[in-house]
């Protein structure tokens, strides 16, 4: 095992060093020119598929160890065709940085990318990954929303592998405490409990809730989710921006009124996962929208956590009559069109994402499986009673925009929410901001 993870180290090292090297010659870190149309949209057969062999594959740090543990699995069933993980970054900026400077000089290096769900559309625009054959995964035992996340132009090219949807934790303690049977289902009836909450003795000097608001990633889901929970959109079905609308108004005035009248801490302009996680089991906030990661923090029973058998969990609050909508989170697992051996990469995603290999790594890891059956398996919901909750916010969830130019989209985006929320523009003018940047970007 020691051997193992030193050459993992090597690898992981060797791999970021070359291709630094060879972005300082010229490869940038940006989306290359899409592919014509006439290229898109066709999915591939598995006889496309050639070439077997060693590969390697490039993916995030995974600490709970389940990835590695399917790894050994496939290596020592599979002599011939050796697995080697490379590892990236934890930033998903770099990652996503040194994933396309190797496509860019289409090296072999790298054959099955993980890829953040909202990638999957830029990286197949630009050719940086394969369509897959419509036959190579169980796509009809998978939920939609994944396998909707890992298309592009109604191909699939990417492998579900896990996902995420947005959850609201809440204080059952003292909601109970204050007279409040349920947890709200939307941002007014959050209001009203945070009101009646504040006033008990035990909640004295904490605060109603928190999200993610630093400009980030984080800041572009809690956006998008804001928009869509007040029945918005930020681009409609056909690829044209619409945060123009009486909806994302009402989306991005309910973040900033959150900030304006205190119902979320000034501090939380700062706020990422780790520190709402860090607030809410602290006991400083009575609601907090995270992901399911943060569920094994908050029940350990080391002392860290302060909301131990006093929390609950459910959907996202909806805005005025609509229900929450969450962001769809996860990833996915590709191809590179310049990995050699092809065939033992199909074959590879096919076993790593099968739902036998994803039931295996439940034991280890909180990442969610894209399998409905697992999250309404009572063996598993058992360990994991959050999981009929994540379900029904997976089969509500909207993924971010999928366009071609992510990098500069989400920039637009995050820019514009933050001026409003930190009050250097009210929402009205942050959104007219955001739809010309947005829709700039689309013409070019």
């Amino acid at each position: 095992m020691r051997q193992r993870r030193h050459t993992r180290h090597i690898l992981s090292t060797t791999a970021a060093l070359t291709i630094s090297a060879l972005a300082l010659t010229g490869c940038g870190g940006g989306s290359g020119e899409a592919a014509p149309e006439s290229s898109q949209g066709a999915a591939a057969s598995e006889a496309e598929f050639e070439g077997r062999g060693p590969i390697n594959y490039v993916s995030s740090r995974d600490a709970s160890g389940a990835a590695q543990d399917s790894l050994d699995k496939w290596n020592a069933e599979h002599p011939d065709e050796q697995v080697t993980l490379i590892e990236l970054p934890d930033s998903a900026d770099q990652q996503r940085q040194q994933l396309i400077q190797n496509a860019q000089i289409e090296s072999d290096t790298f054959s099955v990318l993980n890829l953040d769900v909202v990638w999957t559309s830029e990286f197949a625009a630009n050719r940086w990954i394969l369509p897959l054959p419509d036959d190579a995964l169980p796509t009809d035992t998978m939920i939609p929303a994944t396998v909707n996340a890992a298309s592009y132009r109604d191909t699939l090219y990417g492998a579900p592998y896990y996902t995420d949807g947005a959850l609201l934790y809440h204080r059952t303690d003292l909601l109970q405490a204050a007279g409040i049977d349920a947890p709200p289902g939307t941002w007014d009836e959050m209001e009203a409990a945070c009101d009646a909450v504040l006033a008990l003795p035990e909640a004295e000097g904490m605060s109603c809730y928190a999200g993610q608001f630093d400009k980030n990633e984080a800041l572009t889901v809690n956006f998008t989710e804001a928009v869509a929970s007040a029945g918005g959109a930020v681009y409609d079905d056909e690829g044209n921006p619409t945060v123009d609308t009486p909806e994302a108004l009402a989306g991005l005035t309910q973040l900033s009124d959150a900030f304006t009248d205190g119902l979320v801490p000034s501090d939380a302009i700062t706020y990422l996962e780790e520190q709402g996680r860090r607030a809410f089991q602290d006991g400083d906030v009575v609601f907090l929208r995270n992901w399911p990661f943060v569920y094994a923090s908050l029940t350990a029973t080391d002392g860290s956590s302060q909301v131990v058998d006093k929390f609950g969990i459910s959907s996202v609050p909806g805005i005025g009559e609509n229900p929450g909508v969450s962001t769809l989170g996860g990833r996915n697992l590709a191809v590179s069109p310049f990995t050699t051996n092809k065939a033992t990469a199909l074959d590879f995603i096919k076993f790593f994402t099968s739902e036998e290999e994803s039931r295996a790594r439940l034991d280890k890891s909180s990442r969610a499986p894209v399998y409905a059956s697992l999250l309404e398996d009572p063996a598993v919901v058992e360990q994991r009673p959050f999981y009929p909750t994540l379900l029904e916010s997976l089969e509500n969830a909207q993924p971010r925009p999928k366009v071609v130019q992510y990098g500069a989209t989400t920039t637009a985006i995050q820019e514009e929410a933050y001026a409003a929320l930190t009050g250097e523009k009210d929402a009205e003018a942050a959104l007219a901001d955001m739809q010309a940047k947005l829709e700039e970007l689309s013409a070019e």
